[in-house]
């Protein structure tokens, strides 16, 4: 439904569209639903792909992906083994075949893909091609993950369709210390069409954010409330972490921002390195005083020795 200059975004906003109108989960009365859904998925494996979507739009969907190049640079189509024709003889062999123009996507489909009988033809007789098996191209999707299960791993099970009503569950096993955007691929679980090798299913994290942490890369950050007492004097205080509650020590002075590194209490990525959590002083005044405690605050105000401004660029004159 897109048009052919579509762009990316339009592209990538229409199949999100489709693929959540038409997925077999919430149509499961629909028989006709996975159809579409499958159809969905493979257009925009195809558009997504600047080199695919450059070889739809010039030789429609039997030169997707059979479309290469010859060591004397001629374009040439290629099938089955190392069976080529350039591209430039198209036409030609849609005509010896009973089609039409270079663009009858269909009658290419029919002659190289998989058995089918030709029309017409030189000397009036059909011919039977035989399509060689091929390997199954590989399928993408995205798995979502809570944050617990990205740091410790998980085994998830997906729901995989392959056609014809042919449905399995797939447990897969995503490794503990994965990063928003890492792809983790399942060999050999998607069947080919015409019994050649099976592709890969490729799948992409994508991480749910903590309530409270925050992560970059095997680092992770906590913001954490001090009062002013215990920001000016000094204080121990417990705070969460990935092995439990720790208690961590906060100098004496220390100011808003201040961040305290606890090492090696972070995430443990894929090659066995642990990152560190960083505890992110905010000074929390509070919001409500009684009497003596304005009082004493108002004592502490009159004796402080020192403008904490003093040292601010901003805050020294500048003569005009």
């Amino acid at each position: 439904g897109v048009k052919k200059d579509a762009s990316s975004d339009e592209i990538k906003r229409a199949y999100r569209k489709l693929a959540k109108e038409h997925h077999p989960d919430r149509n499961p009365d629909d028989k006709g639903a996975e159809k579409q859904f499958k159809e969905v998925q493979e257009a925009y494996n195809t558009l997504k792909d600047k080199e695919k979507r450059a070889q739809y739009d010039q030789y429609g969907a039997a030169g997707v992906g059979h479309v290469g190049t010859a060591p004397n640079g001629q374009k040439v189509y290629q099938w089955g083994g190392n069976a080529s024709v350039p591209v430039d003889d198209l036409e030609d062999l849609f005509s010896a075949f009973g089609g039409g123009g270079s663009g009858s996507a269909s009658v290419f489909d029919q002659f190289f893909g998989g058995g089918g009988q030709g029309r017409g033809g030189r000397g009036g007789q059909g011919r039977q091609v035989r399509r060689q098996p091929q390997r199954a191209a590989d399928l993408q999707n995205d798995i979502n993950l809570t944050f617990d299960q990205a740091v410790s791993g998980a085994t998830i099970d997906m729901r995989l369709s392959h056609g014809a009503g042919n449905k399995e569950t797939l447990e897969v096993k995503i490794p503990a210390g994965v990063c928003e955007g890492q792809k983790i691929r399942v060999k050999g679980r998607v069947p080919s069409p015409n019994g050649g090798t099976p592709g890969d299913l490729i799948l992409t994290c994508k991480i749910q954010q903590h309530p409270y942490y925050r992560r970059e890369k095997a680092d992770i950050y906590l913001d954490v409330p001090v009062s002013i007492t215990e920001a000016t004097l000094g204080a121990k205080i417990d705070v969460p972490s990935l092995d439990g509650t720790t208690t961590v020590t906060i100098p004496p002075g220390t100011q808003g921002g201040a961040k305290l590194r606890l090492s090696k209490r972070g995430i443990t990525d894929g090659k066995g390195d642990r990152g560190d959590l960083y505890v992110v002083i905010r000074i929390a005044p509070p919001k409500e005083l009684t009497d003596e405690q304005r009082a004493l605050l108002e004592k502490l105000q009159e004796s402080e020795m020192e403008d904490p401004r003093k040292n601010c660029t901003w805050s020294k004159e500048v003569e005009v």
